[in-house]
């Protein structure tokens, strides 16, 4: 049997995105192409946001959060949440990066969050992210930027000049990736400028900081600047990091495997952004007095403490806007036109935000661990789960996962009216256990949540390996409860 088309699908957003940046753009043409109008948090919503509407927003172009409102919402409902991440760890270019050694230009890099570093070893590495630009008007602007061509590569010592049985790389000073070679360059160049020529350059501007080609191999920034569409001189600053240019696939002998890199965790970002999609098309609003809400935080590899990570005031804030939305119906006018008013919340607004948090839930999608054939004593032996078998729900008693059973039951009621499996999984008592945005919210918002994900090997990894068919168990579980969440949440709650 043929992989499910939601596989392929996925294939293409995580080609399409690099770094958290381009993940959020690519999740906001979904959306538009959905029909979610974008909005801004500085607005007032007053005016915009509307019951029956769907609407999105981004903080940083790393972080977004879509919704979807009820036609029958009423200030202090619930809202059905779902909270994934886009970040993954990679390697992310240092300020300042020009670095020559032994005939050789190189990049100097600083690790993002816990990978497998040496995973990054002998692959074909370019660069990725976004670029501020300055342009005519004298305005400051953001590009995105993906070089498609290898130009990096972090070259392995060859075996035979180092017989050491662990491979634990210094990553400071063994990670360094290449760039070219530095003759090739004085050749292209024909010789770098003298200091009185740069000095003669920077004179009659005052410049705070080194000029970009000072910081960096002039030859990166035109590579920087010719993918932004500009000219090297208007590259004021960027973020870029390091990715693998091979493009992510099925493989396996009936294409059951998804080999790719950054499945954690925009596999689960992308499911949620399908799941929410889905949920609008096959379950009208109409009917609806809850509101659904997805979002895919940045920066949740490092602790999610910054101002678009999980533990900022991003999705309290929204939540706490959407808690006092007064409820809105249509009536007919003398001429026989339809026409909307909206109820005042008056009155409702004081304890609206403190009911809607009491009434809502929050399902926290970050990957999982699938069981290792050549490990399988890492893993407790009645929990191990396998790919293609359905999402994994994810149980820690020290609350590294914030699951509790009348969450399992909610989720196992929107599971069931989806027809997908689903699987349980618990670490080893001699095990650490990972962490997820789960715990962080749940405690900060007092939000009912539970913490699930697709199962994975080679986690962290430059390239990590999931299943096929779990992108759609997990499309359709999300469906499901963004779908029914309003219906089931009166139905299993517990004081």
């Amino acid at each position: 049997m043929a992989p499910p088309q939601s596989a392929y699908d996925f294939l293409d957003f995580v080609n399409a995105s690099p770094t958290p940046y381009h993940a959020v753009a690519t999740a906001a043409t979904l959306l538009e192409g959905a029909g979610f109008k974008n909005i801004k948090e500085r607005d007032n919503w007053a005016s915009i946001v509307k019951p029956g509407g769907k609407y999105y927003l981004t903080r940083n172009g790393s972080t977004f959060v879509a919704f979807a409102v009820g036609a029958k919402w009423k200030a202090g409902n619930p809202i059905g949440m779902i909270g994934a991440h886009t970040d993954s760890p990679c390697l992310r270019i240092k300020p300042a990066s020009k670095k020559t050694a032994n005939g050789f230009l190189q990049v100097g890099v600083e690790t993002y969050g816990g990978g497998i570093w040496h995973s990054w070893f002998d692959r074909d590495l370019s660069v990725a992210g976004r670029v501020l630009v300055r342009d005519g008007a004298g305005n400051f602007v953001q590009k995105l930027v993906k070089v498609e061509r290898p130009i990096l590569r972090i070259p392995h010592l060859a075996i035979h000049l180092s017989r050491e049985p662990n491979f634990n790389p210094n990553k400071e000073d063994e990670m360094l990736p290449i760039l070219g070679l530095a003759a090739a360059e004085l050749n292209r160049t024909g010789g770098a400028a003298s200091p009185e020529t740069a000095k003669e350059e920077a004179e009659g501007e005052f410049k705070p900081l080194k000029e970009m080609t000072e910081r960096h191999h002039p030859y990166l920034i035109e590579i920087v600047a010719e993918h932004a569409g500009v000219e090297a001189s208007q590259v004021v600053d960027f973020e870029l990091v390091l990715y693998d240019t091979q493009k992510s696939c099925l493989g396996g002998l009936n294409e059951e495997f998804i080999l790719s890199p950054r499945l954690d965790n925009l596999n689960m970002t992308y499911c949620s952004v399908a799941g929410l999609i889905a949920s609008v098309k096959s379950t009208s609003l109409d009917q609806d007095a809850s509101v659904r809400l997805i979002a895919g935080f940045d920066h949740e590899e490092i602790g999610s403490l910054s101002a678009q990570g999980a533990d900022s005031n991003i999705l309290p804030a929204i939540v706490r806007r959407l808690s006092v939305l007064p409820s809105g119906s249509s009536s007919t006018s003398s001429d026989g036109s339809s026409y909307e008013h909206v109820e005042s919340a008056e009155g409702e607004g004081a304890t609206a935000f403190e009911q809607t948090l009491s009434s809502s839930f929050l399902v926290s999608a970050d990957m999982a661990h699938s069981v290792h054939p050549n490990y399988a004593g890492k893993y407790e032996s009645n929990h191990r789960p396998e790919m293609n078998k359905g999402t994994v729900i994810k149980i820690n008693a020290n609350q590294r996962y914030a699951t509790n059973s009348p969450g399992i039951v909610l989720v196992q009621e929107a599971a069931r009216l989806a027809g997908v499996p689903l699987q349980l999984f618990v670490v080893k008592n001699d095990s650490p256990c990972g962490g997820t945005i789960g715990p962080m919210l749940s405690a900060k918002m007092g939000v009912r949540t539970l913490d699930l994900g697709n199962p994975q090997l080679s986690m962290h990894s430059i390239r990590e390996t999931g299943g096929s068919y779990d992108v759609d168990y997990s499309i359709r579980l999300f469906e499901s409860f963004l779908s029914s969440y309003g219906e089931l949440e009166a139905k299993i709650f517990v004081d």
